[in-house]
């Protein structure tokens, strides 16, 4: 069985970003994601998604022929698609940093197609602030779980339309401070 690679190697690349979040809790083909993200060349975009299979980070769930070609529908696989905790303590600063750089711009560019369609409605749906908040790990944990079940009927497709739109949501936790934590 092979060793699978950092799962921050994989996913912190702008187009493999973009890949995951198109795939999102849904399945897609390859066809959709072809013209979900048309700014990527085919070979670039199949290249992206063999590292995301290869890494358990996408699976494919069905292969079908479609005019002599097989098209491949794809979901999130195994292994989830964001650095986990034990991982962020053994990246070393610059990994870190780059690592962080690289979710910022995905953030950034995911902003700049959003507000370049002109959609009246975009503010309807935008919202972006920063709060601090005096909390311990296990804190943090009761947060990510109470986060987790809130989020959880807003994360499938079925509810979509009505109304509806699919946005992004992303979180970021920074330390205020250098200082290690007062027992």
């Amino acid at each position: 069985m092979r060793n699978p690679s950092p799962i921050a190697d994989v996913v912190m690349h702008p187009v493999r970003l973009r890949i995951i979040q198109q795939v999102g809790t849904r399945e897609v083909t390859t066809a959709s994601l072809r013209s979900a993200l048309p700014d990527v060349a085919q070979a670039t975009l199949y290249r992206h998604i063999a590292a995301l299979v290869d890494a358990d980070v996408l699976t494919v769930v069905e292969e079908r022929r479609v005019r002599g070609a097989v098209e491949r529908t794809f979901a999130l696989g195994e292994r989830m698609a964001h650095v986990d905790h034990d991982e962020l303590l053994e990246m070393g600063s610059r990994e870190l940093q780059q690592a962080f750089l690289t979710f910022l711009a995905h953030l950034g560019e995911s902003f700049d197609r959003a507000s370049a369609a002109e959609d009246p409605r975009f503010r309807d749906f935008l919202g972006f602030g920063e709060t601090t908040l005096h909390v311990t790990t296990a804190d943090l944990a009761v947060i990510q779980a109470g986060l987790g079940e809130l989020l959880a009927p807003y994360l499938t497709t079925e509810r979509e339309g009505d109304g509806r739109r699919a946005v992004t949501l992303a979180t970021a936790l920074i330390p205020t401070d250098g200082a290690a934590p007062r027992d």
